[in-house]
């Protein structure tokens, strides 16, 4: 007897995506399919999306290709005309198992084979920052109740995940559509304490002026929170800030920073940086630029300003796309070089690592990417002494 055919599913964008992915896998298991959840942050993400599904009809001649996600969402026509597509899902019934020609209840998402699982606890966002596309892919804020949470995390650790990422599209709206409005925070603690078999607890993406104290407390004060800290700040110059419609200032998160470092000086900080945002000329770009260092910014992610249709930067003054690449590269360059140093800094010391696959690399708590000296096993929690450090890694050896 021939095996079953295999499902595939290519996902793109935020993390929110991965853990969506899981749950799209399970409902098309047996399926000789390839669905491609696609990402529409950028006009770079629309591109690759693209490529995806042709990459796919290359490789699995005989699939059907379906497409979900913000890009399909956005402009579903544009990809339902694509030769390669079967159908398109819209990211409001991309988890629903009549979607994929089910009748019977949502699997339960365990992420087999990953070392650390995702979990969706919000969706949408009810902000309007103007150069923001997601809001009319994902729709109005909306969150998982905590009791939900709780059992989903439960059913993760149960099943060997030693650590679990809290997604979604804004993640520190947490809760303000539900009965008595729990925050963020008290999410958290619910968490802590509902599952106290659970290791490790990271947060995805944070908007720095919904970090409340209570919040504050638990990423500077509790060991199974991760100290990793990734902030939306997009910018350093206030004009650019508020051009962007963004609600802080470069004052706030420079002294949001200082506040987590002096709790908790290990914290590492990761950021969202946009280079060439309209009307940014060199005076506010060098305040961005600066805010690598003011922020001790070792995990940067970095994007060059990319207009989309339909939002109110597009009609802004643009900055030349020359320009733009030109200045994303000068903050990768600077990102690059606070990181090495960062990295350097950690020779000589030891750290706890999450194995992943194939077993020779794996992620501290700070998130610092370790690549080890032997095999170890996928998914198990080791210590490793810190004996090298490239500009982008660590060499660890378990002890």
């Amino acid at each position: 007897m021939s095996p079953p055919p295999a499902a595939e599913v290519v996902s793109l964008g935020c993390r929110l995506n991965i853990a969506e992915s899981e749950t799209i896998r399970a409902l098309i298991a047996g399926r000789d399919m390839v669905v491609v959840n696609s990402c529409a942050v950028t006009n770079e993400a629309v591109k690759q999306t693209r490529a995806a599904i042709r990459r796919a009809a290359r490789d699995r001649p005989g699939a059907a290709i379906v497409v979900t996600g913000c890009a399909a969402t956005i402009d579903p026509a544009s990809f339902a005309a694509m030769p390669e597509v079967e159908r398109v899902v819209a990211n409001d019934a991309k988890l629903l198992p009549a979607s994929w020609g089910r009748t019977d209840a949502l699997p339960a998402t365990l992420f087999d084979g990953h070392a650390r699982a995702f979990v969706e606890v919000q969706n949408g966002c009810d902000h309007a920052c103007t150069f923001c596309i997601i809001p009319q892919g994902r729709g109005s804020s909306r969150s998982i109740p905590a009791g939900a949470v709780v059992d989903h995390i439960a059913a993760l650790v149960d099943a060997g995940h030693r650590e679990v990422v809290l997604t979604g599209v804004d993640l520190t709206s947490y809760g303000h559509d539900l009965p008595g409005a729990p925050s963020l925070g008290l999410l958290v603690e619910r968490i802590l304490r509902g599952v106290p078999g659970l290791m490790r607890l990271r947060l995805s993406s944070l908007d720095s002026v919904e970090i409340d104290d209570r919040l504050f407390d638990l990423v500077t004060g509790e060991t199974r929170v991760m100290p990793h800290l990734h902030l939306s700040l997009q910018a350093g110059n206030d004009m650019v800030l508020k051009r962007m419609k963004r609600r802080h200032s470069r004052a706030q998160s420079v002294a949001l920073v200082e506040r987590i470092k002096a709790r908790r000086p290990d914290v590492a900080i990761g950021a969202d940086l946009i280079a060439g945002f309209p009307t940014e000329d060199d005076a506010m770009f060098a305040d961005t630029l600066a805010l690598i260092a003011d922020c001790d910014i070792v995990h940067a992610h970095i994007f060059p300003y990319s207009p989309r249709t339909g939002t109110p930067a597009a009609r802004m003054p643009q900055v030349d796309p020359v320009v733009r690449r030109e200045r994303a590269g000068l903050l990768r360059q600077a990102a690059a070089t606070r990181r090495a140093a960062w990295l350097a800094a950690q020779v000589g010391t030891v750290r706890t690592v999450l194995v992943e696959r194939p077993g020779t690399r794996g992620h501290a708590d700070d998130f610092a990417d370790i690549h080890l000296t032997a095999h170890a096993e996928p998914g198990t929690i080791i210590r490793a002494a810190i004996t090298g450090a490239t500009d982008t890694h660590l060499i660890g050896t378990t002890v």
